[in-house]
């Protein structure tokens, strides 16, 4: 029987900040807008937040009854351990996606937007059929593609939409490709760490299709090329305040990750990775949206 802690563990913490930031950058977008929300940000926040944690379980159970966590390092893995059932684990995920889709219906009642309702429920099948499913489009390539569209285009977007009532503008596509590509450089050092046991398993991930040379550029590529994409916002508007030097922040915390990853780390050594990656997220989302507020 899993505990408590081992039942928290297998959300897998370390990827949370990739469904809070797009909400931050998207809310602050509103903000800059005239049309912030507090009640729909935080609606937006839980639907992201009970997505990430859905998800998780259900690669913990699709994987699980797959054996291809029989031999992983990383986080807990309550099936793939024999922690608890797949059933519970099953139901967890549910539990999760079940929450996201109650926090998204009370989106739907505050702001008379029927068609979120299909929104979401796109969503949600996206994220059971990551591993789910009998051929689940994780294990072909796909699984940064469905992280750059949910986590990134449609998180930002969608949360600056259920704001201010309208598509957002070019920021919002600029700055959603950017929290996409830092959320997809989380999967890819997820997926770079697993690149042996997922190759034996038959999990082909795009990590395991690049191979890993490729795959530790195509990591260092995703970060800088997100960390910087609000850059490009300012220089096509021609301005550059003093609040635009937070962005250099992130930059300085991607030294280490970036450099423990293009010297070859492997196996454990890439489990502080995919926690530096994590944070570097959390503090972009936290400079742009300085940025956009003041």
């Amino acid at each position: 029987m899993a505990t408590r802690a081992q039942w928290m563990a297998a959300t897998r913490p370390k990827t949370l900040p990739a469904a809070v930031a797009p909400v931050l950058v998207g809310s602050a977008l509103a903000y800059n807008s005239g049309a912030f929300d507090p009640y729909l940000a935080m609606f937006a926040a839980i639907v992201a937040l009970a997505l990430q944690v859905g998800v998780n379980y259900a690669n913990d159970y699709s994987d699980g009854i797959r054996g291809t966590d029989g031999v992983r390092v990383g986080p807990t893995r309550l099936v793939g351990q024999g922690l608890a059932s797949a059933a519970a684990v099953r139901r967890a995920a549910f539990g999760a996606f079940e929450a996201a889709a109650l926090a998204g219906l009370g989106i739907v009642l505050l702001t008379d937007n029927w068609w979120l309702l299909l929104v979401g429920a796109r969503a949600i099948v996206s994220a059971w059929f990551y591993t789910g499913g009998k051929k689940p489009y994780g294990y072909l390539g796909f699984g940064e593609l469905f992280v750059f569209i949910w986590f990134g285009l449609v998180a930002v977007n969608g949360t600056v939409s259920v704001q201010t009532g309208a598509l957002s503008d070019w920021r919002g596509w600029v700055l959603g490709s950017g929290a996409g590509a830092l959320s997809c450089a989380l999967l890819v050092a997820n997926n770079l760490r697993d690149v042996p046991t997922d190759a034996r398993a038959g999990k082909h991930t795009l990590a395991v299709k690049f191979g890993d040379r490729a795959t530790r550029w195509f990591f260092t590529f995703l970060l800088v090329a997100g960390m910087g994409s609000p850059l490009l916002i300012s220089i096509v508007e021609g301005r550059v305040d003093w609040v635009d030097l937070l962005l250099v922040i992130p930059f300085g915390l991607a030294h280490g990750p970036g450099r423990r990853v293009l010297a070859g780390a492997r196996g454990m050594d890439l489990l502080p990775v995919l926690a530096e990656t994590g944070r570097i997220l959390l503090v972009w989302s936290l400079c742009v949206s300085a940025t956009l507020l003041f």
